[in-house]
C-alpha cells in the first residue's frame, strides 16, 4: 500500500518486493548522521595558499540554508554549499567562501561549527562532491528482514520527502504556480496551504491566512520558524504585490520551488515508466547516460554507464524514450517546457538536465540497530530507507 504522502510527491510504486521492516528514524538528530565525500583530487587541491577559503560545516538542529544565512548575517561570510542537509540530523559538509580575501578560522555556536580547512585557487562546485556517507539508527525494526535486503542496486532514484517540504509537501505547488506566472496563487499557497501532517497550531494560522484581510492581524502570531512566511507577509502587508513578495524570498529558495516541481515531474515519470514495464536498470541504444566520471553522453554499450531521465526545463528535447510519460504529465499539470523560462523571475528559470534513474549505493553494512551506506551525490537516504521499511505512515516513522 503506497502512503498518500508518497503519491503527493509523485511516487506511486515500490521497486523492491521485500516485506517492510517497520520501525522509525530520526527520534533525535544524533541518530541520523551524514557526511559529504569529496573527490580525492579535489581534496588534494586544498592547501595553505589560494584565493578561496574552504570550511567544514558541522551542524545539528538547523538546515543548510538557515545555517549559511546565519553565518552571513552575523559574520559577513558569503558561503556556498555543495548540497543541502536536513535540520533533523547531524551533518558534516564542505562549504566555500565565494569572495576572496576574507576568511575566519573557527566559529562555534550551539547549532553549528565552522572550521577552516584550507584554501583553493577556484571555488568548489557540485562536481567536486561524489556522494554522502550515512549512519542511521532504525528503532523498533525487524532486523532479520533488513539482513535479507539485497536490492540496493535496484532502487529507483526518486527525489525524497525533504525536496517537497516533508510534513507540508508544498514546494512543488509553489513552483508550479510560479511557472504558470500565477504569482497571487504562489503566495496564497505558500502562506495558507494546510497539511494533515503539519502541527495543528501551524494549520490554524494558515487557515486564518486564507483571508487576505487577516494578514496584518495574524502577522505577530506567525512563529519565528515560519521565517519565509513572515518575509512574504511583510511585503504583502506593506505593498500588496505578489511578485515583489516572492522576490523578497532568498534566491536559493525561489530556485528551489521551481526545482521541486521539476522533481515532482521526475518522480511521476519514473513511477509511470516502472508501472508500464520499461527496463530501467539497463540503458538502451540512444539513451542518455552518465559515465563513471559523471560525464553525460549517449549509451556506448559500456556497463559502467548509468541511465538517466530528463529533468524538464525550457531546453527540454522530446528525443528520449521517456517523452510519452513526461509529455502526458505536463499536459495534466497544464505546464509546457517553455514555461520553465520565467520572464518576470528569470533567476528561478530552469534550463533542464538529466538525473540518473537508479541509486548508486555502496558499502551497505548492518550494525543493529544502525545501518551504514554511501550514496552518490543527489540521492536521498530516505528513499533507500523507504524501500527497506515500507512505512504505512512516513511522518510517524520519522521521514
Amino acid at each position: 500500500m503506497i502512503p498518500n504522502l508518497d503519491r503527493m510527491i509523485g511516487i506511486s510504486i515500490y521497486c523492491t518486493k521485500t516485506e517492510g521492516t517497520g520501525g522509525r528514524i530520526k527520534s533525535s538528530p544524533e541518530q541520523f548522521f551524514v557526511s559529504e565525500i569529496l573527490r580525492e583530487r579535489s581534496l588534494d587541491k586544498i592547501s595553505s595558499s589560494g584565493s578561496y577559503a574552504v570550511y567544514k560545516l558541522k551542524k545539528q538542529g538547523i538546515d543548510t540554508n538557515h545555517a549559511l544565512s546565519d553565518i552571513f548575517t552575523k559574520y559577513g561570510l558569503r558561503l556556498k554549499a555543495l548540497g543541502l542537509k536536513d535540520a533533523n540530523a547531524t551533518t558534516e559538509q564542505y562549504v566555500c567562501d565565494m569572495t576572496t580575501g576574507r576568511s575566519t578560522n573557527t566559529l562555534v555556536t550551539n547549532r553549528y561549527t565552522l572550521e577552516k580547512i584550507g584554501l583553493l585557487q577556484k571555488p568548489l562546485t557540485k562536481k567536486d562532491m561524489i556522494g554522502n556517507h550515512f549512519k542511521i539508527k532504525i528503532e523498533d525494526a525487524d532486523f532479520s528482514k533488513i539482513s535479507q535486503f539485497n536490492d540496493q542496486d535496484k532502487i529507483l532514484n526518486f527525489f525524497g520527502y525533504q525536496r517537497f517540504g516533508s510534513k507540508r509537501p508544498v514546494s512543488h505547488l509553489i513552483g508550479k504556480a510560479i511557472l504558470q506566472k500565477n504569482f497571487d496563487h504562489a503566495v496564497e499557497t505558500l502562506l495558507s496551504y494546510t497539511s494533515e501532517y503539519d502541527l495543528p497550531h501551524n494549520n490554524k494560522i494558515r487557515e486564518m491566512l486564507k483571508d487576505k484581510s487577516n494578514y496584518s492581524k495574524v502577522f505577530n502570531e506567525v512563529p519565528p520558524q515560519m521565517d519565509i512566511e513572515r518575509i512574504v507577509l511583510d511585503e504583502m502587508i506593506n505593498h500588496g504585490d505578489s511578485l515583489r513578495a516572492l522576490r523578497a524570498i532568498p534566491i536559493q529558495l525561489r530556485r528551489f520551488f521551481v526545482e521541486a516541481f521539476q522533481s515532482f515531474v521526475f518522480n511521476q515519470t519514473v513511477s509511470r515508466a516502472y508501472e508500464f514495464g520499461e527496463n530501467l536498470l539497463r540503458p538502451q541504444q540512444g539513451d542518455v547516460c552518465f559515465d563513471k566520471d559523471d560525464n553525460l553522453g549517449r549509451y556506448q554499450n559500456d556497463p559502467q554507464q548509468r541511465l538517466t531521465v530528463p529533468l524538464v526545463g525550457y531546453a527540454y528535447s522530446k528525443k528520449n524514450r521517456f517523452d510519452n510519460f513526461i509529455s502526458q504529465i505536463l499536459v495534466e499539470q497544464q505546464i509546457t517546457p517553455k514555461d520553465f523560462f520565467v520572464k518576470e523571475m528569470q533567476e528561478a528559470s530552469q534550463e533542464g538536465g538529466f538525473r540518473q534513474i537508479t541509486m548508486l549505493c555502496k558499502d551497505f553494512i548492518i550494525k543493529e540497530p544502525y545501518i551504514d551506506f554511501t550514496l552518490s551525490r543527489g540521492s536521498y537516504a530516505t528513499i533507500l530507507l523507504r524501500e527497506i521499511m515500507k512505512p504505512s505512515d512516513p511522518v510517524t516513522a520519522g521521514f
